[in-house]
This record gives structure tokens, sequence and C-alpha cells, in this order.
């Protein structure tokens, strides 16, 4: 798979066409259980008050998604899109730029979405603080495979036979730049909302920070040149 090829999967995971068997109904759903477990959590809503809420019969919700359990991992995931965008390329086969394009790009197109993934992000914090154990499941795949991806790269960009302490050390402040596009949300809006208001804007937030990263690994390979 081309470069080319992942970015354009990285934009078709965001924008699928609706289901046809009643997408309006499930997308109520989906879209009030994120509002409301962000709001009160997993244990404190009830699957009455959910479908309540959206305007469906309590049935719709085992219809659509299993379970209560099942609701709340849809509400927790399918925002942020489930593509393991990396998982399909031969690193040793792109650039750092073209490596770092992919993963900026596959975190930061949710952002594009608007309310709903503003609503998911503070669901992650909550889970975060009241954990159900979807949050654990999410370090230990998603977020595990990313950061080996992503110290691959590194790895191979800098001549390392495998990753050390301070290629950890950088590849996860590289994430950190992307990711603080979720956890400074707030922040970026109340200081410079234009930074982050419309998608183009996002798109030259994150080729700016492409560029940072690239500097950052400069630096770090300059720094292992003059201790060498």
């Amino acid at each position: 798979m081309t470069v080319t090829d992942v970015l354009k999967k990285i934009t078709a995971c965001h924008s699928r066409a609706p289901r046809a068997d009643g997408v309006e109904a499930r997308a109520r759903l989906l879209h009030t259980a994120v509002h409301l477990f962000a709001e009160k959590g997993f244990a404190n809503t009830s699957t009455r008050e959910l479908a309540t809420a959206a305007g469906v019969n309590i049935a719709a919700i085992s219809y659509y998604f299993g379970d209560k359990a099942g609701l709340y991992r849809a509400a927790y995931t399918e925002p942020m899109g489930d593509c393991a965008v990396m998982n399909d390329v031969d690193l040793s086969t792109v650039s750092l730029e073209q490596g770092l394009r992919m993963m900026f790009t596959h975190i930061a197109e949710p952002l594009k979405q608007g309310e709903i993934v503003q609503l998911c992000t503070r669901l992650h914090f909550r889970e975060m603080l009241e954990p159900t154990g979807l949050w654990q499941e999410e370090i230990n795949t998603d977020i595990r495979q990313g950061q080996a991806a992503l110290s691959q790269l590194l790895s191979i960009h800098l001549g390392l036979d495998q990753p050390d302490d301070d290629l950890h050390t950088l590849a996860h402040s590289i994430v950190a730049l992307p990711v603080y596009l979720f956890m400074g949300r707030d922040i970026l809006l109340a200081l410079q909302p234009h930074l982050i208001e419309t998608p183009a804007a996002i798109d030259a937030y994150i080729e700016r920070q492409i560029g940072y990263a690239m500097a950052m690994v400069e630096g770090e390979k300059q720094r292992r040149l003059q201790s060498s």
C-alpha cells in the first residue's frame, strides 16, 4: 500500500456512507450515548435514559449494539475511527516525512467531524478516571501498535538496530504534538481559535507540526553524532 493509498484510507475511515438499516435511529443513539456517557459515566447512565433521550425504543439498544456495554464501546471508538493504517505499510519503504504525515493525519482526522468528537474526547477523559477496561485495551492494542510503528520508523531513519530509551522518549514527544489537538483543544479555542476552527486550518496546523517533528528527529540525530 502506497502513502497516497494510506492517506485516502484515513479520510475514508472518517467519511463512510451511512448505514441504510435504520441509520437515523442508530446515529441518534450513538450521539446521545457519547453525550450522556461523557457527562455521567457508564455506571450512572441507564439504558432507559439513553433510549428516552435518543427518542427510540429501548429495544433499539440491543438491536443495534447488543447491550449497554456494546453501545458504550461504539460511543468510545466509532467517532475516533478504527483504521490501523500503519499496519498496512512497510515502513522501510517510506521516508520519515511520509511516515509522520500518515501518523499525524490519522490522529487528527477525527477532529474535522466537529461536536461528536469533542464529546468523545470528554468521554475518553472520563474513561481514564472511571475505567471500564476500554482505555487499557486501547493502550494494549492501538496505542502500543502505533508507538511501535513510530519507534521502528525512527530507528530506520537514525540507523539503529533497535529502539533505545532516548528514541522512545523522542517517539513519545513526537506523538504529543498531534495529541495536544485533543488534550489542549479548549486552550487552543480560547487563545487562537482560527488555528483549528476549520478542516483546512487543521490540515495546515498538522503540516506545521510535521515540520516540527522532523526538526526534533534531526536534533536527536545531531546529538547522537556529537556524543559518539
